[in-house]
């Protein structure tokens, strides 16, 4: 598939979004949250939710209708996704609000409805692609669990380094559980690469054409130059990039940003670089995570893709 940068924004956004809320939700909860870091952590969550349903726009071939995207939510992933993500923006900043008033105990109901969709965000982006039956790759229950666990990672890393600012008393705690969570989806991702390794095509370049036929050669594509089903169902890189998108996950998602969270002094500058590298991990991530489905009409395609 070919990766679009408006949605590997939104995903990686929105997931960080998501986790750093969850992280400062529950220090709110055990009472360890001071009220300006409430603040601050609510407010960047949801510039990071903003911003990545901003970057989805542009994927748009007709941003103006936009809100159609929400009629199919009865049988469409997605149409539940685009219904929960402003449903978490606008609970998000009801919390912000009751905090900002000091009202404690509805801040805390607003909080506890804001987690549930968060969590229900977080199954609907990832049975968006979980749900395709044609794309053994992402077919499977690790791409709800990657796209949980690599969002609270990321949230862990940009809670840690907003309480480097704010509260420093939380920074390590934050660091240490950033470090966790970023093992377990460091494994669950590793788990995910394996498996789609090893996978087997369902299809045949006979059964993609309908040719009954033991042995097929094809030597062209039928038609000229490009098109839709060229461009849009095949990356369209070179090995050497997608090798070296593959390497550049598998060091900046978890095994860079966890020297920094172990071997620093958790200070400002430290916590924060290990947020934006382990971001820029996972753009790679999630760049390949779309460059490598195998979209079965490639089959027929294989000529230019």
């Amino acid at each position: 598939m070919r990766p679009a940068w408006s949605v590997l924004f939104l995903t990686t956004l929105i997931g960080a979004g998501q986790g750093l809320f969850l992280a400062v939700f529950v220090a709110d909860l055990l009472s360890r949250a001071e009220r300006p870091f409430i603040l601050a952590g609510a407010a960047a969550s949801l510039l990071l939710l903003v911003g990545g349903l901003a970057g989805s726009f542009f994927h748009l071939g007709h941003p103006e209708r936009a809100w159609r995207s929400a009629a199919m939510w009865r049988t469409s992933w997605l149409s539940r996704e685009v219904i929960v993500l402003p449903l978490l923006m606008g609970l998000l900043l009801l919390y912000g609000i009751l905090h900002w008033t000091v009202e404690r105990q509805s801040a805390l109901l607003a909080g506890s409805l804001a987690t549930l969709a968060c969590l229900a965000l977080f199954v609907c982006t990832g049975m968006i692609y979980a749900c395709l039956p044609f794309l053994q790759e992402w077919r499977t229950p690790l791409t709800i669990v990657n796209f949980t666990l690599l969002g609270c990672a990321s949230g862990l890393s940009a809670a840690a380094a907003v309480a480097a600012w704010l509260q420093p008393s939380l920074a390590r705690p934050y660091a240490l559980a950033a470090l966790l969570v970023g093992a377990a989806a460091y494994l669950g991702r590793l788990a995910a690469l394996w498996r789609n390794a090893r996978l087997r095509p369902k299809s045949t370049l006979a059964s993609a054409i309908g040719v009954k036929h033991p042995k097929i050669v094809q030597i062209a594509q039928g038609a000229m130059g490009g098109s839709f089903n060229t461009r849009e169902f095949f990356h369209g890189r070179p090995r050497e990039v997608v090798r070296a998108v593959r390497w550049g996950l598998l060091a900046l998602v978890f095994p860079v940003p966890a020297l920094l969270l172990l071997f620093s002094d958790h200070s400002r500058a430290a916590l924060g670089a290990a947020f934006l590298l382990q971001y820029a991990g996972l753009l790679a991530e999630r760049w390949y995570f779309f460059a490598e489905a195998k979209h079965p009409q490639n089959l027929y395609y294989q000529a230019i893709a």
